[in-house]
């Protein structure tokens, strides 16, 4: 399986710069950053994609087995990722932050510097249909909620990989 989640490439992006966010960044971040190298890759677009929680219980620790799981059966490897906490120079170094849930943006924009220039959004602000909505936390559910996370989480990255491709023709 290809490893599409290679944190040792450390080059520049001239392309966007996301950050997805959750709470831990061991389920819900995770999955969405490597939903969205994925689909970046894939498109052959250029960008830098990081995540992050907005609580510090999970620094520097791999995502949740289960978030593992799911994302190696979609033929993504997030096993190299490692938690971290949402930092200020976050506001300045992305062009957009990713909230999954209203609490978690709730939480960005109150450490905001008035100055910062990353965009905040919810990540399902980004689908017609589902904007508002926060992706469910599968934390403390079955297995299978995993599954419906990462359900969530391509789509944004799909919507994401729409936005910032070069106009065809």
């Amino acid at each position: 399986m290809e490893n599409i989640v290679d944190m040792a490439d450390d080059r520049p992006s001239t392309g966007p710069a996301i950050l997805f966010l959750c709470l831990g960044n061991i389920c819900r971040s995770p999955l969405a950053e490597g939903a969205a190298r994925a689909a970046f890759a894939k498109a052959g677009i250029d960008a830098t994609i990081d995540s992050a929680g907005t609580g510090d219980w999970h620094i520097g620790r791999p995502p949740d087995a289960r978030a593992q799981a799911e994302a190696r059966r979609r033929g993504v490897d997030i096993s190299t990722l490692r938690g971290r906490q949402l930092r200020r120079a976050d506001f300045y170094d992305f062009d957009l932050i990713l909230a999954a849930d209203a609490t978690n943006l709730r939480d960005a924009r109150a450490l905001r510097p008035a100055d910062a220039t990353a965009e905040l959004k919810l990540m399902l602000d980004l689908l017609p249909d589902r904007g508002g909505e926060g992706v469910t936390d599968p934390y403390y559910g079955e297995d299978d909620g995993f599954a419906a996370t990462w359900d969530d989480v391509d789509a944004v990255a799909a919507a994401l990989v729409a936005e910032f491709s070069p106009p065809s023709g």
